[in-house]
């Protein structure tokens, strides 16, 4: 029998739509789902004898752990081939108040485990598809914890407190940080919580501090941001406490203790940049930082109308009256960017020596008006200085942004800030230009500023002045 035309049409079709259908049934059902891995220490600070405990959320039925020390040598601590994963939901409040998660692993920390930064890498793996995509996949993830010695400075009489809280300002994992520029929908966060999967920007400044150290012999103890504010028993013990890189986010007791460890003759050298810049509030007994900066008028403290003193905004904030100048020499609003940010790209990324017979250039041949640094911008990012003064070619503090008195010029160089930055401030001068500003002062100890993030960069690039003057700082403070 013959059917018509449109009839075997008609059939046709059917026919490759239910076709269509089994393939695409079938298809959707054999497909694997994404392979992932993410977890988070549950402090950001152990020391050896405690719990270390390990919060992980994965697709894979299992993973494994491998805990790293890094220094001039990667030192592997401690691994499992095997842990039973799971996967667990992510609270809508996970940015501020984390991820509640339960621990996969917890380990009792060695006592021979030295202090230091930890990075523990979390590994999944399997063959993809059951019937489909069937090939070799991995995934990885990591997070990280800094442990404090046992004993202070039974190693060391140098602290190196890590800049944890600047990590944490910075991780926009689940959607917000303290930036808008990086957030969902560009809303900008006031609290975020440690108990989610870490950012890190150990790699970009302390990383390289500690290899070149390490490797001339030099050993730190170490401390997250958080112990000077939860373990200040632990200062009294050091010569010298390390602030390298980025430093930006200080809590009013971390500052109250570090500025009574300079008043009873403690050193200080900030390596870094940009330093405490932001106040912010610990919460939940260290596990979150709040901190509302340019929005500062949101803050419960401004709205409560009494004492400004924690506000959560600049520390140079007119109603805060704590200018960072007072703990380090300089402070940002004086600085600025210098080869970033679109500003003075076309800088040198060098410091200008002004007092070359100073004994941090001890060694370094240089003399007045030499420049240093070039080669490895070691003047870059963000950079601190003070409100200057010249006279007979010589720039010295004013005094007026809360410079200390024996606060000496050591170097300086061209920084300044991006008009997007500062004009929210109501006391802002447009215009304004600043200075990267090294220096030094003595106050009970002595602080050196390098008054840049980068400075750790000359030590990465075999900077031979970077090298003597940083030995030169190590070995008079620390002693």
């Amino acid at each position: 029998m013959q059917f018509p035309r449109f009839t075997f049409r008609v059939a046709e079709t059917l026919a490759i739509l239910v076709l269509l259908s089994i393939i695409t049934t079938s298809s959707a059902g054999d497909e694997p789902r994404s392979l992932f891995v993410e977890g988070y220490a549950g402090r950001p600070s152990y020391a050896p004898g405690e719990d270390l405990t390990l919060h992980v959320s994965t697709s894979a039925a299992a993973f494994s752990v491998e805990i790293v020390r890094l220094g001039a040598k990667t030192e592997s601590v401690w691994s499992s081939a095997s842990v039973v994963g799971r996967e667990h939901p992510i609270p809508e409040d996970a940015c501020s108040r984390g991820c509640r998660w339960p621990a996969a692993v917890t380990l009792r920390i060695p006592s021979e485990w030295r202090s230091g930064y930890y990075q523990v890498a979390l590994r999944v793996r399997d063959g993809g598809g059951k019937f489909i995509q069937r090939n070799t996949r991995t995934a990885e993830g990591s997070c990280y914890f800094v442990l404090r010695p046992a004993e202070p400075a039974k190693a060391s009489k140098i602290l190196l407190q890590l800049s944890t809280h600047t990590y944490n300002a910075y991780n926009n994992w689940g959607g917000f940080s303290l930036y808008g520029y990086h957030a969902k929908d560009g809303n900008q966060g006031h609290r975020v919580s440690y108990e989610r999967p870490p950012g890190s920007l150990f790699f970009m400044w302390e990383q390289p501090f500690v290899e070149w150290a390490e490797r001339n012999g030099y050993t730190f103890d170490y401390a997250a941001n958080g112990d000077l504010e939860f373990h200040p028993e632990m200062l009294k013990a050091y010569r010298l406490v390390l602030s390298v890189g980025h430093d930006e986010y200080w809590s009013a007791p971390m500052r109250d203790n570090l500025e009574k460890f300079i008043a009873n003759g403690g050193n200080v050298a900030f390596f870094s940049g940009n330093t405490c810049c932001w106040q912010v509030r610990t919460e939940d007994g260290g596990q979150a930082l709040t901190c509302w900066k340019q929005n500062f008028h949101s803050d419960p403290v401004y709205s409560a109308r009494g004492s400004f003193a924690t506000l959560s905004s600049l520390w140079s904030h007119h109603l805060v009256k704590r200018p960072e100048n007072q703990l380090t020499g300089v402070g940002f609003l004086w600085g600025g960017y210098h080869k970033s940010h679109g500003q003075l790209m076309d800088a040198s990324g060098a410091y200008t020596v002004h007092r070359p017979e100073h004994w941090i250039f001890a060694g370094t041949g240089l003399k007045r008006d030499d420049a240093f640094g070039s080669k490895d911008t070691i003047v870059g990012y963000e950079c601190d200085g003070c409100e200057l003064t010249w006279k007979d070619g010589l720039p010295a503090p004013t005094h007026r942004d809360g410079t200390p008195e024996t606060f000496e010029v050591l170097g300086t160089a061209p920084a300044q800030w991006h008009p997007d930055d500062c004009q929210w401030y109501d006391q802002w001068e447009n215009g304004r230009k600043g200075n990267a500003v090294m220096g030094v002062y003595t106050r009970g100890g002595t602080v050196f500023t390098s008054g840049s993030t980068d400075w750790s960069h000359g030590l990465r690039g075999g900077d031979v002045i970077v090298d003597r003057i940083t030995r030169n700082i190590l070995d008079r403070l620390s002693k």
